[in-house]
């Protein structure tokens, strides 16, 4: 038989507030020690239900995000590199131009930091309760070619779809023929003004057409990308990457 807690436990399941049902027991221990009026207490249950529940909202869309890590805007070394100022990375991780619809595009050679800088503000936004997507171009293009038949790929198109904000990485690594393009025009005439797109490259946009292999779908995807647009160019003196690599020789070059 139910005692009265476990009675109670199982209505606050039934209207679903799971959280505060398993939590119940501990923080009506701490109301009774602590003399707790009932609107303290009211107060108390709501607040850890709702936490709770914006703390797995978050778990869940960083699950779907699928960064490939958590590298975090706080990770990110800002005094390495000569593109962005201090003032700069404020503006962006204010998030601000994502309510805008703003695009971004980070340009540069590998290792300088393009896909810590795009991950870091994803997850960022997440944070912030937007709903975020990271794929690379390659996975995408499969993606989008297995769309019609698989439910798998179906599942994450209408995520991307529904996202605040779609981050493709490594952009134009690899030339397109003709089904690609088309299928990857027409995901970004779906992403035009309902979404905020960042897109990582080591080639710029008039570098486009040559593995798009068609000009007039190159023309439609720059339309719709470069409207509202940031374009940040990472120098290249330093790889990023190498200058944040962790060494077997304890701070020994190879070199050396």
């Amino acid at each position: 038989m139910m005692t009265s807690l476990e009675s109670l436990q199982q209505q606050l399941k039934t209207l679903r507030l799971s959280e505060v049902a398993d939590y119940l027991p501990t923080i009506i221990r701490q109301a009774e020690t602590e003399d707790w009026t009932y609107q303290v207490l009211l107060k108390k249950l709501t607040t850890y239900e709702l936490k709770r529940r914006n703390e797995k909202q978050i778990e869940r869309q960083m699950k779907w995000a699928a960064f490939p890590a958590h590298t975090t805007l706080d990770m990110y070394q800002l005094n390495e590199q000569q593109t962005l100022s201090n003032r700069q990375m404020n503006q962006l991780s204010e998030l601000n131009w994502v309510d805008q619809l703003f695009n971004l595009i980070l340009l540069g050679p590998a290792g300088v930091g393009k896909t810590h800088l795009a991950t870091g503000l994803g997850i960022q936004a997440i944070e912030r309760g937007y709903r975020v997507m990271f794929i690379t171009m390659e996975e995408l293009i499969r993606t989008l070619k297995a769309e019609e038949i698989t439910r798998k790929a179906q599942i994450k198109m209408k995520r991307i779809r529904n996202a605040n904000l779609v981050i493709i990485d490594d952009l134009m690594f690899m030339a397109m023929d003709q089904r690609e393009a088309n299928l990857f025009f027409h995901l970004i005439n779906d992403l035009h003004d309902n979404a905020s797109i960042i897109l990582t490259s080591n080639k710029g946009p008039g570098e486009w057409g040559e593995l798009l292999g068609d000009q007039g779908i190159t023309t439609a995807i720059l339309d719709r990308i470069l409207h509202r647009v940031e374009v940040i160019q990472f120098h290249d003196e330093d790889s990023y990457r190498m200058k944040n690599r962790t060494s077997i020789f304890k701070g020994e070059s190879v070199q050396n």
